[in-house]
């Protein structure tokens, strides 16, 4: 169970609105809460805390700082296996509709490289981070035109989503992240990824949305999986695009 707290008295009305929204507790004495999960707002962002004594730090989306800014700087543009597998090529800036939103990372990045990116996220709680993160990205005097003109956020299932487009706004790419169930107990996890997966569990819908998205998507599906990972079931990828540690499995609409 997740609460919301405001970190200083100022920000109380705000955390009030934020728990309505949500429909989630507002404990009086965030402190001694017995949830282990706080949505708290602070006076820079938004954060979600685990509690506990071995807990790990916050997770927040932060678009302006840190590996998103560098990611953006020098994550090598259009040759990276990202853009490559979407399908920038030349002057190409395909629309994409990221269906598994997540933190907003990989939309963020499609973005910075001229994409419209329609983020779907269907727990309201990371969707609440990303749109932190969003609102004040867009404040940012080198980065703001860019998230309000490419950057779009809607909570919601993406398979209900995908079913009720008009042909006139089907995404020429629909891209998939979706949460990946790690069974080896020595795999290392992002902090953030562990955090995700105790709150909102695996995506064991993925091949349901797979089939979804390629109903939906007017040019291609873009499936990110780790590197060893099999292709989600259903249809088979046409190719697929690796790097480091993740791979791409890319599916061409006929």
């Amino acid at each position: 169970m997740i609460a919301v707290t405001a970190t200083d008295p100022v920000l109380q009305d705000r955390a009030a609105a934020l728990a309505l929204e949500l429909n989630l507790p507002l404990p009086a004495t965030p402190a001694e809460s017995p949830f282990p999960w706080l949505l708290a707002l602070t006076p820079e962002r938004l954060e979600l805390r685990a509690q506990g004594p071995a807990a790990p730090g916050p997770v927040y989306v932060d678009f302006i700082n840190g590996p998103l800014a560098y990611r953006r700087r020098y994550g090598g543009g259009r040759r990276q296996p990202l853009a490559r597998a979407v399908g920038l090529k030349g002057g190409a800036n395909p629309t994409v509709l990221d269906a598994t939103a997540g933190l907003g990372r990989d939309a963020f990045v499609l973005a910075c490289l001229g994409c419209t990116v329609h983020l779907v996220e269907r727990s309201p709680v990371i969707a609440a981070l990303v749109r932190d993160g969003l609102e004040r990205a867009a404040q940012d005097p080198e980065i703001g035109a860019m998230v309000r003109e490419r950057l779009r956020l809607t909570v919601a299932d993406s398979r209900t989503l995908l079913a009720g487009l008009d042909e006139g706004e089907r995404p020429e790419v629909v891209y998939l992240d979706p949460m990946y169930p790690h069974r080896s107990k020595s795999a290392l996890v992002r902090k953030e990824m562990r955090l995700l997966r105790d709150l909102v569990g695996n995506d064991l819908d993925a091949p349901v949305l797979l089939a979804a998205a390629l109903r939906g998507a007017r040019r291609r599906v873009v499936v990110k999986r780790p590197r060893s990972a099999p292709a989600l079931e259903g249809s088979r990828p046409d190719m697929s695009i690796t790097a480091e540690n993740i791979r791409f499995d890319v599916y061409l609409s006929v």
